[in-house]
């Protein structure tokens, strides 16, 4: 899978991340500190990698700050992205499952190495639910995305 990675600042847990995902087969495509000479802001780097997911360079993004709101935010301003903050595993999996999420944020502060983990694991083995009221949730989310922008 093509993974876009941004991180405001060089941390531990952002290389690791980058390390990780790498490990298990995906093809990362980083943004902000943790690529030379790219604006490491957290509204401009975060909202890269988001918006390769919306234009399709990325299958999926994971953003990171120091919190993982404000990465999450901006983020959320693309059309299309679904950003979801995860603090843990099972709000992973359900971003994924409910309210299928394609962009993870994450905390720089709080997410440890075991942590960073199983969220990985959970939000990858989490397939998008069928029912229909989850799938008609995310259709009027998509909606209220298309009024927003015009569309």
């Amino acid at each position: 899978m093509r993974i876009s990675v941004s991180s405001d600042m060089d941390e531990p847990v952002a290389r690791l991340l980058v390390g990780e995902l790498r490990r298990r087969g995906h093809a990362v495509r980083a943004h902000g500190a943790l690529r030379e000479g790219a604006d490491p802001r957290w509204a401009v780097c975060s909202q890269a990698a988001a918006r390769d997911v919306a234009e399709g360079a990325a299958d999926q993004a994971v953003v990171c700050c120091w919190t993982g709101t404000g990465a999450s935010i901006a983020a959320n301003k693309v059309p299309g992205v679904r950003a979801a903050l995860c603090p843990d595993a099972a709000t992973a999996d359900g971003a994924r499952r409910w309210n299928d999420a394609n962009v993870l944020a994450l905390s720089l502060r709080l997410t440890s190495e075991p942590l960073l983990r199983e969220i990985l694991d959970a939000w990858f083995a989490a397939e998008p639910s069928r029912d229909p009221e989850d799938v008609e949730n995310v259709a009027r989310v998509d909606r209220l995305d298309a009024a927003r922008h015009g569309a």
